[in-house]
């Protein structure tokens, strides 16, 4: 098993951070390491979507968990790689504004090898992806502020 998990607080509420977990359109404005994103249904717990990092092709991925304004969790399954990479998204209202917590855990026989292959590229990615997120949620409570 290989994990990674970084965390963030914003300013920028969390209603408006799961509206652009929830619409998934989005994903390609905040995270630039995606050229395409889509759902074949509704964001909730069991729908299946397509997902393309750049210069890769399209992976299948299941929303596993969708809990509205607290974060979600996805799978992706890469049965010839012999590995499954998790992601948990959190969202928690403190004090100081909105964590957001994303973490990595890829799963199966080759993540021990693999993990720390595909991962690198995620310990570097994931927490400009968060800044993408939080930057877009706070733009999107300027422009509704007017």
């Amino acid at each position: 098993m290989w994990k990674f998990e970084h965390t963030i607080t914003t300013l920028a509420k969390a209603e408006t951070i799961w509206n652009l977990y929830s619409d998934i359109s989005t994903w390609v404005e905040w995270d630039k390491g995606i050229v395409h994103a889509s759902l074949e249904g509704a964001f909730v717990t069991g729908t299946r979507g397509l997902l393309q990092p750049e210069g890769q092709d399209r992976l299948i991925f299941e929303l596993k968990e969708v809990n509205p304004l607290h974060g979600f969790s996805d799978v992706t399954d890469i049965p010839d790689a012999g590995i499954q990479i998790h992601f948990t998204h959190r969202l928690k209202e403190t004090a100081e504004g909105t964590t957001v917590t994303h973490e990595v855990t890829i799963t199966g026989p080759n993540a021990e090898h693999l993990g720390p292959v595909i991962g690198a590229g995620m310990v570097e990615g994931i927490p400009l992806t968060m800044e993408g997120l939080v930057t877009l949620a706070l733009e999107r409570e300027r422009q509704h502020a007017i």
